[in-house]
């Protein structure tokens, strides 16, 4: 059970400490984006609004940009838990499909919150921003998405398995939790293994069961295959049974008073509580207006609570039916994984466990190779240890650098540059695969050390770089209260401290070990060695 436990994490140790850094990163993907895009004005409070008669500009509008939609909908401006963004003034739809088509064209506009006309922004650089990371914890890079899929599932699996194995051989897991043994070499390694393992072991057991319940149809067609057929529409029939199916009527302005309806909402549900305003006419009911609540009160985010009213009567109507027990169980465990509904508190308590997600993976990537080391120093080396060494040295220690160089592009590429948000991307990938050739070509201490040293320099310094390219520094965010800004700027200089002390620490284990070993050849050059 052990050999399973070392062997299914090691073999994909180096892809899943990628999934759990750009993972990771994806719990502030909104605040990433946001600085990545400095030409947005800084935050401010929101202006007060009367959502009755917002309403009724984005109906006149919608009566003239979409006539006979399958649906109109209106988004009030409010914080949305879900998104982790301010949500503006805006309007979509969706015409009704033409033949031989099962979908129409979807559309939207951005609203003035005065004119009801449509509203003037600023257009930001071409980047990729948060969700570019985020996509690359489960789509990778450079590949096909369902070539992705299949390869984050295998690595999934398998780390599945070896959190599993892990809990079954080691018997003393809790015990060893309180005990760490520092200078020990591998049995120093292996307590801080231990210590990270169980420290959100909870965690890392969800995050990795639920990031396989993503993709379920792509790792297991065959159940869908058996009972919906092979064909084309197999895929449509099995989804439209789960969550359902509806044939859309074209909708028309509502008779009754949506200001009326909206003020019965704010009765129920207090003022600023409103998300949205649906009109919709489904087959074969009454056309209905509903009027959505703002999202994030509960894990289960994208299910809002509703009211639901004629829309000629102005009458109230019963709730949509509640969703099967197998959905619900679906999005909460994909609600739990994203981490949508939590407030900022818990989503740094869930990066600071991905964070330790990352540090199992690298204290126990790094426990392979110090407990072979010094079998293999013995005879001479070894060219696989070697290998592994340098892929440990490039992912843990070269894989932040590149991140850092991600934002680095962002800030020092042309803005009007062709492919801006590729080479972004690209930038990250070209310094990560350079960290791993200098890794093999560079003796593995001071690989170690320099490249860690290099990560704080990265991170330390994206703040200047901020500060000498825009104007949304960190002491006018500050000024301004834009804590978004401010948040992202003192996060790399935590990251690059967290690095930096890395870096010392590590060159003081190795410089020990040195002295030591060179104590036990010659203890006269004892002296020289820790100079």
């Amino acid at each position: 059970m052990a050999w399973l436990h070392t062997w299914s994490g090691l073999v994909v140790g180096w892809v899943l400490f990628f999934v759990f850094i750009t993972g990771t990163a994806g719990y502030f993907t909104y605040e990433i984006t946001r600085w990545m895009e400095p030409e947005r004005p800084l935050q401010s409070a929101a202006p007060h609004h009367d959502n009755g008669a917002l309403a009724l500009m984005a109906m006149k509008r919608l009566e003239q940009v979409a006539p006979g939609a399958q649906y109109w909908s209106i988004t009030l401006p409010h914080q949305s838990q879900a998104t982790r963004d301010w949500e503006n003034f805006a309007i979509s739809w969706e015409t009704m499909p033409r033949e031989g088509h099962e979908n129409g064209v979807r559309g939207s506009e951005k609203l003035d919150l005065s004119t009801g006309g449509l509203r003037t922004e600023v257009q930001p650089r071409e980047t990729g921003g948060g969700n570019l990371l985020y996509r690359m914890h489960y789509v990778l890079h450079y590949i096909d998405r369902a070539t992705a899929f299949r390869i984050i599932g295998i690595c999934t699996m398998l780390m599945l398995l070896a959190m599993v194995t892990g809990i079954i051989t080691h018997k003393k897991i809790f015990k060893d939790f309180f005990t760490f043994r520092r200078g020990k070499g591998q049995r120093s390694w292996l307590d801080a293994h231990n210590i990270i393992s169980v420290m959100a072991l909870p965690f890392f057991l969800m995050i990795t069961y639920s990031g396989l319940l993503f993709f379920y149809t792509t790792y297991m067609p065959a159940g869908i295959a058996a009972v919906y057929g092979t064909d084309d529409k197999a895929r449509d029939r099995y989804f439209d049974e789960l969550y359902g199916d509806h044939t859309h009527e074209a909708v028309a302005r509502p008779s009754a008073s949506i200001p009326n309806m909206i003020a019965q909402a704010e009765d129920a549900w207090g003022e600023g509580k409103i998300r949205s305003v649906l009109v919709m006419h489904d087959g074969g009911e009454e056309p209905f207006v509903e009027v959505q609540r703002v999202r994030g009160d509960k894990v289960r985010v994208f299910d809002a609570q509703t009211l639901r009213f004629h829309a000629h009567t102005g009458q109230p109507l019963p709730p949509e039916p509640q969703d099967s027990a197998v959905v619900k169980t679906h999005q909460t465990l994909l609600a739990l994984h994203e981490g949508r509904f939590a407030e900022p508190w818990l989503r740094w308590l869930y990066f600071f466990a991905g964070l330790l997600g990352a540090g199992m993976i690298g204290t126990g990537l790094v426990m392979w190779t110090v407990k072979r080391r010094k079998n293999h120093d013995a005879t001479g080396g070894h060219f696989g240890l070697r290998l592994v060494e340098a892929l440990n040295v490039a992912t843990i220690a070269g894989l932040p650098v590149g991140v850092a160089a991600y934002f680095w592009a962002n800030r020092l590429l042309p803005v009007e540059m062709a492919e801006r948000a590729s080479w972004e991307a690209n930038f990250l990938f070209l310094v990560w695969g350079e960290a791993l050739i200098y890794a093999l070509f560079r003796d593995i201490r001071r690989a170690w050390v320099e490249l860690l040293w290099l990560a704080c320099a990265a991170f330390t310094l994206l703040p200047v770089v901020n500060a000498l390219t825009t104007d949304k520094h960190l002491v006018a965010t500050i000024a301004a209260g834009d804590w978004t800004l401010a948040g992202f700027d003192l996060t790399m200089l935590g990251l690059g401290l967290i690095f930096g002390y890395m870096a010392i620490k590590v060159k003081r284990v190795w410089l020990k070990k040195a002295a030591q070993q060179t104590q036990a050849r010659n203890p006269a050059l004892l002296e020289q060695v820790t100079e």
